[in-house]
């Protein structure tokens, strides 16, 4: 006999595990399904993010940051090391433990907040006089019905064309995971977020990285200021970044790998590697949803159609997350996840894709929320800019890491922050307070006037807001 629910949550990544969440919190009967299992087979929600992305990558750069900074960078503190090595199965075992950790955390949330949860695929059925019928396909086999059914079935790696990941020699951000051994020469197809973070992760470990990118511009999303210094910094540190690089073919035929390219200039060219990391972008998981029996409206790239709330084509039916349009962002799943729970019980909260924020975990991080200066030219928008170099800041110069600067874009003539751009030590935690300042829709002066503790990184903040109005005081 069916299981009725009010809500059926289809997938338990960020969007799909909070949506679950806060929808038990609001009293409601909740059931999520997710079939991601670990080498165990067992249940292991969390999603990409937990499972391949940013919980496993981040545990990564913390690795290979240690390592570096033990091998390059200790002895400025009077440390010695002696016979540094590597073991990469502990390396590996750490993250793989980390990983476990917010698996089971999850579950544990599950269990205190009543969701009950079933280890499966999940499919759309029928319309029924309830709801919805959504069968559940694997371990948990189960029939459930719902009023209000809640997509978050996250999305996969783009493949290239006619070139299937094998996970061994030409790799996801999956395999590249979990490499069982340091490769001596790695291939980079991509130089966003991922192709980046894992890049950088294998160059601290020892390889030599090449990165192929076909746009012309580095982090072309980002400030052109802010792209600049991390190209410097990225390229000082080892990494052989080519902009404007068209891949032609990849053979993976041999022991390695071989890319051909034409080069920015037009030339032909032949990269070789041991192991190749293709990172072109990430496509949505719908395929097996049971969309078309349903009659669920996807677009022509797979992505499930939504509005402005999240609402598909079908009464009652909702998806968020990286399935629907918007960027590919846990925190921007989690935000709409919330957001789609509260509307279902009645309320009518808002998500401001203006202020997102977006991170990138190198060294030097990068992170930003807002317009970008190249962005407010092309809008014809009056601003004033302030920026602050982390060399002038006495912790950065602490922690011996004063690579970057924060910028702050503000209206010329109401001083609203506009846009904030960080490239440096912590810019993932000092994004935070931009955030809040923008949600507020606050001044550059508001900045300015807020007391930051001393020494703190957080008084880049500070000193870039009094730039705007030219009064920094330390530079």
């Amino acid at each position: 006999m069916a299981k009725q629910f009010d809500v059926v949550v289809i997938g338990a990544g960020p969007g799909g595990y909070i949506a679950a969440i806060r929808a038990a919190q609001l009293g409601m009967s909740v059931a999520c399904v997710d079939a991601w299992s670990d080498v165990n087979g067992k249940a292991a929600p969390g999603g990409t993010c937990t499972n391949v992305g940013c919980i496993p990558s981040k545990a990564l750069l913390q690795s290979s940051e240690h390592y570096e900074q033990a091998g390059t960078h200790f002895a400025e503190h009077g440390i010695e090391v002696k016979g540094l090595g590597l073991k990469l199965d502990t390396l590996l075992g750490r993250k793989d433990t980390v990983v476990t950790q917010n698996n089971q955390g999850i579950l544990y949330l599950f269990k205190k907040n009543k969701v009950s949860f079933f280890h499966g695929k999940a499919v759309f059925n029928a319309k029924v006089d309830a709801g919805w019928s959504v069968k559940v396909e694997g371990k948990d086999a189960e029939e459930l019905i719902a009023k209000h059914v809640v997509v978050a079935t996250g999305s996969s790696a783009r493949q290239f064309p006619d070139l299937p990941f094998d996970e061994e020699k030409i790799v996801s951000n999956d395999g590249a995971l979990r490499f069982s051994s340091v490769p001596k020469k790695l291939g980079v197809i991509g130089a966003g977020v991922i192709g980046l973070e894992l890049g950088s992760v294998w160059r601290r470990l020892g390889a030599e990285v090449t990165i192929l990118e076909g746009a012309s511009d580095f982090l072309a999303a980002a400030d052109r200021d802010v792209a600049k210094e991390a190209l410097k910094a990225l390229t000082k540190q080892g990494l052989n970044i080519q902009m404007g690089a068209k891949v032609k073919g990849i053979d993976g035929k041999g022991k390695g790998v071989e890319v051909s390219y034409e080069d920015a200039s037009g030339a032909e060219q032949s990269l070789k590697v041991d192991r190749l990391i293709v990172s072109i972008g990430r496509v949505p998981n719908t395929d097996g949803l049971g969309a078309e029996t349903v009659g669920l409206k996807l677009d022509e790239r797979g992505f499930v159609v939504v509005d402005d709330d999240c609402l598909t084509n079908l009464p009652n039916v909702w998806a968020v997350g990286d399935v629907v349009r918007g960027p590919m962002l846990a925190h921007k799943a989690e935000e709409e996840g919330v957001a789609v729970a509260e509307r279902i019980s009645g309320q009518h909260p808002h998500v401001n894709f203006d202020t997102v924020p977006w991170v990138i975990y190198t060294s030097p991080e990068i992170s930003w929320v807002g317009k970008t200066e190249q962005q407010l030219k092309k809008e014809g928008r009056d601003y004033r800019a302030g920026s602050f170099p982390f060399m002038a800041n006495g912790r950065a110069r602490a922690l011996g890491d004063t690579t970057g600067f924060v910028k702050v874009l503000a209206d010329a003539k109401t001083d609203e922050v506009l846009g904030v751009h960080i490239v440096g030590p912590m810019a993932s935690e000092l994004i935070a307070e931009a955030v809040t300042i923008m949600e507020f829709r606050g001044a550059s002066e508001d900045i300015a006037r807020i007391c930051h503790a001393h020494p703190t990184l957080s008084e880049a903040m500070k000193e870039a807001a009094l730039a705007v109005d030219k009064r920094a005081l330390n530079f």
